[in-house]
């Protein structure tokens, strides 16, 4: 051996055939391969509350899995009416531990319910103009049809459940704040 550890085969002018098996000392000096497919992937779920323009596509990459043959996407955005009246934007405010909380949880009630990789849901706060999103859902599994589902319990949990407040902005110059019809606290009038 020398005082580097190596065994001096290792540097023999020895040639090999491709069939020949690798040798004790070969094997040790290289690391084992591994496929692509048999890597372990944790799942994820990816939450994020922001005043900045959401992404779509960057909520489409975290949940990408090459053991995924489906993802399936949600964006809500601002529409430009409501009821006769012109939207110009809608205005969202939350309480985020709580937020956080309750989008953790619908997560672990999907993953419950249906065979998922990775769940991402991103909503806006602040001021969002018409035609840009409020929130953003993907959802990774093999096939589509748990991905479909868990996207729509997703949306219409989030709207139940999660303290998020909104106020449509009128043109002439009004604003209304509005309550989800889902939500577990309204009151049938």
């Amino acid at each position: 051996m020398s005082s580097w550890g190596i065994s001096s085969s290792c540097f023999s002018q020895e040639t090999k055939s491709p069939s020949s098996p690798p040798s004790v000392e070969d094997s040790a000096l290289e690391p084992p391969k591994k496929d692509m497919n048999e890597v372990e992937e944790k799942s994820e779920d990816i939450v994020k509350f922001t005043t900045e323009r959401l992404s779509i596509d960057e909520a489409s990459q975290l949940v990408t899995s090459p053991r995924c043959g489906a993802i399936s996407l949600f964006v809500g955005t601002t529409r430009n009416n409501f009821e006769g009246k012109k939207v110009t934007s809608l205005e969202y405010e939350a309480y985020i531990p709580m937020a956080e909380t309750e989008v953790r949880r619908i997560c672990r009630d999907i993953r419950q319910k249906w065979p998922v990789r990775h769940v991402a849901v991103f909503h806006r706060l602040g001021s969002v103009p018409v035609s840009e999103a409020s929130v953003v859902i993907a959802v990774s599994s093999a096939h589509r049809a748990a991905s479909l589902e868990a996207l729509s319990y997703a949306i219409n949990t989030l709207k139940a459940r999660v303290p998020i407040w909104k106020k449509e902005m009128y043109e002439e110059s009004s604003s209304s704040w509005k309550r989800n019809k889902e939500c577990f606290w309204a009151t049938n009038e």
